[in-house]
């Protein structure tokens, strides 16, 4: 069995953060039936194609194992439908604007009296307060998360990062909300609501830069690079480039070929406990036993000084080669590594995170595979379905039409 067969998902979201979600439900087994408009669907459907007239890869990928059906939820009998789909799921997904549902009439207090079991679980952009009827989308959660103000080069303008935190991290949020109402109605026999604001879900992946904040009122943040340079702090966070998050510091270091190669780059820590090996390595032994190196808190004044010697060593090594004489002495580092690499990686296809997919439009794509591993419960990638490609069977065997009523329902325009 999948961990989570025999739970039916009512699937209502759209573009990125409610598919996200609603996906990883579906590759954990849920069985998720994705509502979409007749002969218009997910929006994403159509954006940034590639191939005309072809599901494009940003629907694709966000949509794997689900099934499909069309939906017009203003109609007479298309209302009656999603009453019946409510009744028969346990967890409802969406990220509508702000009251979209209430003014379709299917409020929460609505939605518990079709299904006292049902768990209603929702994005928003912001939580309750003075934006919560403002629309969102991945940049804006960013920004007005903490994300961007934090992002970018010291004394440069504010960044947005290339990783979907807002969306994509909303979404992963909003499972573990699903899965902990799922396993709380195991006890109480009830549903409930389940909101993640795309800000508050930005926040949460920024929490070290609110500890930052805080520690501001205590002194200057030593480990940031203002500290070394003599750039004066600010009332807030700021911008630190590549400096790391966290107390072990850490920075982007050029390596061999960076003149013409954009990745030929690596991520290199000097962690306290292997100082000592950091020295040898980059030929500066000396460094071990002096007085303004010897220390973390010696060193924090003269990081640039460090890095600077450490990047003259990297230069000379390949992002690769850094890795393999750096790993076994414990140095943390990383290479940079481009999608191009990442799609090439023979390991990251072994374990599922890159998968090949075959679609009958579109033929074989690469797509990311679940994240999350579980040793009982392995997940397999199924293409994503095509527009109302299951409309007949979900209304057979989950709305328990009969064909006469089937055809009837799409006579009215309801499918």
């Amino acid at each position: 069995m999948k961990a989570l067969e025999g739970i039916k998902i009512l699937d209502m979201t759209h573009v990125q953060s409610g598919p996200t979600c609603t996906q990883i439900l579906a590759w954990f087994g849920a069985d998720v039936l994705k509502v979409e408009r007749p002969g218009v669907g997910d929006a994403t459907r159509g954006q940034l194609r590639d191939i005309p007239d072809v599901d494009s890869l940003y629907f694709t990928m966000l949509n794997h194992n689900k099934r499909s059906i069309t939906l017009n939820t203003k109609s007479d009998k298309g209302k009656e439908i999603f009453v019946r789909l409510i009744e028969e799921c346990d967890v409802m997904v969406e990220n509508f604007a702000p009251g979209a549902l209430d003014r379709m009439g299917f409020s929460w207090e609505r939605i518990q009296e079709i299904n006292p079991g049902m768990i209603y679980a929702s994005v928003k952009g912001f939580g309750p307060g003075p934006y919560e009827d403002c629309k969102v989308y991945e940049n804006v959660a960013q920004c007005a998360g903490g994300s961007a103000s934090t992002t970018g080069e010291i004394g440069g303008i504010p960044m947005v990062t290339g990783a979907q935190i807002g969306d994509s991290g909303t979404g992963m949020h909003l499972v573990a909300g699903i899965l902990a109402a799922l396993y709380q109605r195991t006890h109480s026999g009830r549903g409930q609501r389940v909101e993640c604001a795309m800000q508050d879900a930005v926040l949460n992946l920024c929490r070290v830069k609110l500890r930052d904040q805080q520690r501001l009122a205590h002194g200057p943040l030593k480990e940031y690079s203002h500290f070394g340079l003599d750039i004066p702090f600010g009332e807030a966070t700021p911008r630190a480039g590549n400096d790391s998050g966290g107390g072990q510091p850490g920075r982007i270091l050029k390596c061999k070929g960076w003149e013409h190669d954009p990745d030929a780059y690596t991520y290199f820590i000097t962690q306290a406990a292997v100082w000592k090996n950091v020295c040898d390595v980059i030929g500066r032994p000396e460094w071990k036993e002096d007085p303004d190196f010897a220390t973390p808190e010696a060193r924090l004044p003269r990081l640039t000084q460090i890095f600077e010697a450490i990047e003259v060593w990297t230069m000379g090594k390949d992002k690769y080669e850094v890795m393999e004489i750096c790993n076994p002495l414990n140095i943390p580092v990383g290479p940079i590594l481009s999608f191009k690499e990442l799609a090439e990686e023979e390991s990251l296809r072994k374990t599922g995170t890159v998968v090949e997919v075959d679609h009958p439009e579109r033929g074989k794509y690469l797509s990311v595979g679940n994240p999350i591993k579980l040793s009982d419960s392995p997940s397999d990638v199924e293409r994503s379905p095509l527009l109302g490609e299951h409309t007949d069977e979900i209304l057979r065997d989950v709305v328990g039409f009969s064909d006469d009523e089937i055809k009837a329902a799409k006579d009215e325009g309801a499918v």
